[in-house]
């Protein structure tokens, strides 16, 4: 069976190239997790569902059809032939997102996506509850970490690189802590450290450091020359 590097954290946390750089070292697909939340969040707004109702979500949920795809070193997605790219990383979709993914049948519908995903081979998956809920079988289980305010920093500087923020730093940082409160306290697949999962601060570290340290503590045989 095809191994998984299960990286989890919070928004900013750095996991997203953390887990890019990791694949391309290690000849792994990239896999992001909550993409596929924003999917079905962006995908409910469009059909007019009510993100705040739970039983009109648990009865979207398997409605929707996601197209898996290897490009490039990562695993992409399609809805309808559309790549959703950008459009899910929008302040409106950033507002959704963490009520719906609240919601037992949008994580049971995920979660079999991302599980169903190791056909496609070695995967390094990153989102919340990927080493504690989606695969706390791996060997290799990993948390990233950083104060608020330098998670915040790096969520508007990359905001404003893409041209989406409609915030400033103070309410990205507002928004950052709103949804860690509702993602650390939902009743199912909190975001927490796994058990047994290694805890990295990222706060002053590099990118270059995070990955190395990474690297450095995965199984034997799972490094190849970098």
């Amino acid at each position: 069976m095809s191994r998984v590097l299960a990286i989890d954290g919070p928004s900013g946390a750095g996991k997203s190239t953390v887990a890019r750089c990791l694949g391309r070292k290690l000849g792994f697909l990239h896999v992001d997790s909550g993409a596929l939340y924003r999917i079905l969040t962006w995908q409910a707004l469009a059909y007019g569902i009510d993100t705040s109702s739970e039983d009109a979500l648990t009865a979207f949920a398997p409605t929707v059809t996601v197209d898996f795809a290897v490009r490039d070193g990562a695993v992409v997605y399609a809805v309808a032939g559309q790549e959703p790219c950008d459009c899910i990383r929008t302040p409106e979709i950033n507002q959704h997102a963490s009520p719906v993914a609240k919601v037992p049948a949008v994580r049971t519908r995920v979660t079999a996506w991302l599980r169903g995903l190791r056909r496609f081979g070695d995967l390094v998956v990153e989102g919340r509850d990927i080493g504690s809920v989606v695969f706390p079988d791996s060997p290799a289980r990993f948390y990233l970490d950083a104060a608020p305010e330098e998670r915040a920093r790096r969520r508007h500087t990359e905001e404003q690189q893409k041209g989406i923020s409609a915030l400033n730093a103070d309410a990205v940082l507002a928004s950052l802590l709103s949804r860690d409160r509702i993602d650390s306290s939902r009743a199912i697949a909190p975001l927490k450290v796994a058990d047994g999962a290694q805890v990295l601060d990222t706060t002053r570290l590099s990118i270059e450091q995070v990955v190395q340290a990474v690297y450095d503590s995965l199984p034997t045989d799972w490094r190849t020359p970098g």
